[in-house]
């Protein structure tokens, strides 16, 4: 259950007003998030890692709020003013608010909290946290008179993010997404939590979005590029090691002009084609009617450098807004990655299985009914997830009388 007010989670902020006649040193705040504190000291380099601003006023009017910046640090989401040892009373009739760091830079103190903690918590009683999961475990599942008599927790976490994993693959809402620019290079950083690519696109300047396909059989980015002497063999550093080069392929391949590959050309670029590929203007253009529909994309192509780390982008999609949909495993956030509560048991009935079935001298049908149990629960959070509404299905079908052309 949310202990969050509303003003706690739409605005992220939690006020408080000292009324005791002798002041007031610590304010304990209950929002969903945990505060995350580094220094009370705007000059510091560890300040930026706050997740919140604390401010005071006199008044409590807006527009009169400035930030605390004196000594104060913060223990179990409790703020304490000075320190815990050494506390500082604030005044009586001291407004104090708690701003947790949003888009819109909050409301107080001139709308300086500017960062995604309020915006990260929006929906958030939908999930559970991994950690809160593991808890709800031993309490649930271990102990006497249960299935599982003792467990240790570091064996019930590597169960929990086995499950978690197989989950993300084919269960969870595991796809992230990264709008990013395509810089000259062409290439940019595969995401940290990054599995496998769901949709890569480009977006034009209505918003849309423009598909793009990978290269497949049309190149490679080759996985080593030996340096070679004038008779073929590689050369080795003082090491005994291969020298690498730079890819020569992927070097033509940022340089072709992808309308080409396409025939979306006109005249001028014919010309160039024609003198850059040494055709000297004999092609017949009739050739060009049975093209590939594979490389009939005018939007661009990618492919996925293994050897980098990198997703390469064709020459037409330099300074283009990008949007990455991918597959992530969920567990980029160790202990606080979320949990569908839908999920939530077909998760404990997955850690049960794991860990009975992992021991020594357990009874088979045990093993077997847990393993039908886990199967089941995991098969009922599918459908749950699924989130398959009728109106959609209804306005999808619609077109259910229209030509499939091969």
């Amino acid at each position: 259950m949310s202990a969050e007010t509303n003003q706690q989670y739409y605005q992220g902020a939690q006020p408080f007003l000292v009324t005791d006649v002798a002041g007031q040193s610590s304010f304990v705040t209950t929002f969903n998030t945990d505060l995350v504190f580094g220094s009370y000291d705007n000059t510091e380099t560890n300040y930026a890692l706050n997740n919140f601003k604390l401010y005071t006023s006199t008044t409590g009017l807006p527009g009169s709020f400035t930030e605390y910046t004196s000594q104060y640090e913060v223990s179990n989401n409790t703020i304490y003013i000075g320190t815990k040892a050494v506390p500082v009373l604030l005044p009586q009739n001291t407004f104090v608010v708690v701003q947790l760091k949003t888009l819109s830079g909050g409301n107080y103190g001139a709308q300086d909290a500017f960062g995604e903690t309020v915006e990260e918590n929006y929906g958030g009683y939908s999930y559970i946290t991994l950690n809160d999961a593991i808890d709800n475990f031993m309490v649930g599942y271990v102990g006497d008179g249960k299935i599982i008599q003792k467990a240790k927790k570091s064996d019930v976490l590597f169960f929990a993010k086995r499950s978690l994993q197989e989950f993300s693959y084919d269960t969870l809402k595991s796809i992230h997404s990264q709008e990013l620019t395509v810089p000259a290079s062409l290439s940019i950083v595969i995401p940290e939590d990054y599995v496998n690519y769901v949709n890569i696109s480009w977006i034009d300047s209505a918003g849309i979005k423009r598909p793009l396909f990978p290269t497949n059989n049309l190149t490679i980015s080759p996985y080593n590029n030996p340096v070679q002497d004038t008779a073929g063999v590689p050369t080795q550093d003082n090491f005994g090691e291969n020298i690498e080069g730079t890819s020569i392929t992927e070097e033509r391949f940022k340089k072709l002009n992808t309308k080409f590959l396409s025939n979306n050309f006109d005249l001028d670029e014919w010309a160039y084609f024609s003198e850059a590929y040494g055709y000297n203007g004999n092609w017949n253009l009739g050739q060009f009617y049975g093209t590939d529909p594979q490389y009939s994309n005018i939007n661009g192509y990618f492919m996925i450098n293994e050897r980098e780390g990198k997703i390469s982008f064709s020459s037409d999609l330099a300074d283009r807004i990008v949007v990455l949909e991918y597959i992530s495993d969920g567990l980029a956030h160790d202990l606080d990655t979320k949990v569908p509560k839908l999920a939530e048991e077909a998760l404990y009935a997955s850690i049960l299985h794991y860990i009975v079935s992992t021991r020594a001298n357990q009874p088979e049908y045990l093993v077997h009914r847990l393993r039908k149990d886990k199967s089941s629960k995991l098969r009922n959070a599918k459908i749950r997830l699924s989130n398959i509404k009728l109106t959609e299905i209804v306005q999808v079908m619609r077109g259910k009388s229209k030509w499939i052309k091969h």
